[in-house]
């Protein structure tokens, strides 16, 4: 056959593959290959198979070629075969002998040379190497053998900035902590052109800073330009990107401006309402808000769209928690952990609806589960911490808080827990430090979520016997809530150890108003009026 109508059928080839017509690629890229025998035909065969999802017969086409341990192309698809039958041994064995460091650095089995991946001969396409780092750490992932997961995927995205499945999957499954995050951002390699995307990654790590260097962070990519219309003076931004729109509304949950983050992941939704990464955060914010009627209807949604995702039985889960039937939430948290053992919120969540019936240990196996799997997450270590405080295990709780804080130092929350069990131990100078350092680190103004911070303060302050520091934030605490039993009566026991009756007697007042039978503020209010007609009472004495 004549090399014209060898190259016209190839055409056909591509044509089908670009239809996805793969029954029609196979038959025609078969005929091609036992014309030619070139490699680059059996290739393009093995790659209609592949596509065709026949994917045992692909991987003995090119197992059978001499050329598949000489020519990348050739090993890699084969592995891709082996990724698909989940053959994950085999596939580590045909990717060949490579070792990884924790920086992911890549050194030659044999020898123990450093490799060094060169992608500017490949155009924009992604580095080779990459890849195969990218499916060394999938491989590894799937043997749950996470620490060399962890390691490949950051040899892929080190090897090519622009293999973003390797990031995601370090981000996602939460393998770095929050300082290891910006490392390895700081070490990537970006071309020219490439600005935007070094912003983008930015956005997308653990974002508890300042609200003024985040929101700097999202302004800047913002304004990037991201493309023209054929010379025309048209300039195109990312303003309106969708993922650039979730990671916001993300940053808006870690600050906890829940009704600002439910706003915009709404009107997301509504735009493109199957962005799974905006609809988990979105579902999120739900829970903290309490709309179990959005949780409903997302929940059916989820499991009429996609019942075989984790995320699905997860969004039951969550409106189960919601109403309170934490039994139910239990059984479909613990679905989705068993559809995906490597996504995270289900194993959290399955940790609360334990800790919230008060059923500490299998709330502990939860948390320490989800530890394990998440050495970059916090949450699960914080929430252990704040277990052993209920049982009022305080040494323990404080180790562990400690440890939440050495994950991710910038979480106010861990601060305040910190501060919260530095209290209970009686600590009251150390549990001010703490207090103030969670104050020190909420990203954004203070609202009503932190007045307990801002109480707890107060009150640290008071037994430490300096009134005035005391009296300022339980006021403080007043200007974010006037609804807070605990403010009015701590202000009232404050201006009563003060001598200051009056004060006193006028804030329990305000405090009975919102809990009449308290017998606190009762006794209190009693002992108040008492003094303030003898009105020469040592009142200086701490009375509880």
């Amino acid at each position: 056959m004549r090399e014209e109508e060898i190259e016209k059928i190839r055409g056909v080839v591509r044509d089908c593959v670009s239809k996805h017509l793969y029954s029609s690629a196979i038959f025609f890229a078969d005929k091609v290959a036992a014309l030619t025998n070139d490699p680059a035909d059996i290739y393009m065969q093995a790659q209609a198979l592949f596509l065709g999802r026949n994917h045992r017969r692909a991987f003995h086409l090119l197992n059978a070629s001499k050329i598949v341990l000489r020519d990348l192309r050739f090993r890699y698809l084969a592995a891709k075969c082996l990724e698909e039958l989940k053959e994950w041994d085999q596939c580590l064995l045909m990717l060949g002998d490579a070792k990884v460091d924790e920086d992911g650095n890549v050194y030659d089995a044999k020898d123990g040379n450093l490799i060094y991946f060169d992608k500017d001969g490949e155009d924009r396409e992604i580095n080779i190497s990459s890849a195969i780092c990218f499916l060394r750490g999938k491989a590894y992932g799937a043997l749950q053998n996470r620490s060399q997961a962890r390691q490949w995927y950051k040899a892929a995205i080190k090897a090519d900035p622009l293999c973003y499945e390797a990031l995601e999957c370090l981000i996602e499954s939460h393998m770095l902590t929050s300082e290891e995050e910006s490392n390895l951002l700081s070490s990537l390699q970006f071309s020219p052109e490439d600005g935007w995307l070094s912003s983008f990654y930015s956005c997308l790590i653990k974002k508890y800073d300042k609200e003024s260097t985040v929101e700097a962070r999202f302004k800047k990519l913002e304004n990037e330009i991201s493309g023209s219309v054929s010379g025309s003076s048209m300039i195109s931004t990312l303003v309106n990107n969708t993922d650039l729109l979730a990671c916001k509304a993300e940053y808006y949950h870690q600050c906890c401006q829940y009704q600002k983050c439910f706003e915009l992941t709404s009107g997301l939704l509504e735009k493109d309402p199957f962005h799974l990464k905006c609809t988990l955060v979105h579902l999120a914010a739900a829970m903290e808000l309490g709309n179990s009627n959005e949780l409903y209807l997302m929940a059916c949604n989820l499991v009429k769209d996609y019942p075989s995702k984790a995320l699905s039985w997860f969004a039951v889960g969550c409106y189960y928690y919601c109403i309170k039937k934490y039994a139910e939430a239990r059984r479909y948290f613990s679905k989705a952990t068993n559809i995906d053992g490597s996504f995270s919120p289900a194993w959290i969540g399955f940790g609360n609806s334990f800790a919230a019936q008060e059923e500490g240990d299998q709330a502990m196996s939860a948390y320490r589960t989800a530890a394990r799997l998440f050495p970059g997450c916090h949450l699960p270590t914080l929430y252990i911490g704040m277990e052993y405080m209920r049982t009022h295990s305080y040494k323990l709780a404080d180790q562990f808080f400690m440890q939440a804080k050495a994950i991710c130092p910038s979480d106010p929350l861990v601060y305040n827990e910190l501060g919260v069990v530095s209290y209970h131990m009686k600590e009251y100078g150390k549990a001010v430090r703490w207090f103030e350092k969670t104050l020190a680190h909420i990203p954004s103004v203070l609202t009503e979520i932190w007045e307990p911070t801002v109480v707890n303060l107060a009150h640290a302050f008071r037994k430490l016997r300096k009134y005035r520091e005391a009296i300022s934030y339980y006021e403080r605490a007043l200007t974010l809530s006037t609804k807070s039993l605990s403010t009015y009566s701590g202000l009232a026991y404050t201006y009563l150890l003060q001598g200051n009756f009056s004060a006193a007697i006028s804030h329990y007042h305000k405090a009975l108003w919102l809990k009449p039978d308290d017998q606190f503020c009762t006794e209190m209010l009693n002992v108040a009026l008492m003094d303030e007609c003898q009105n020469g009472l040592d009142s200086t004495v701490e009375l509880c």
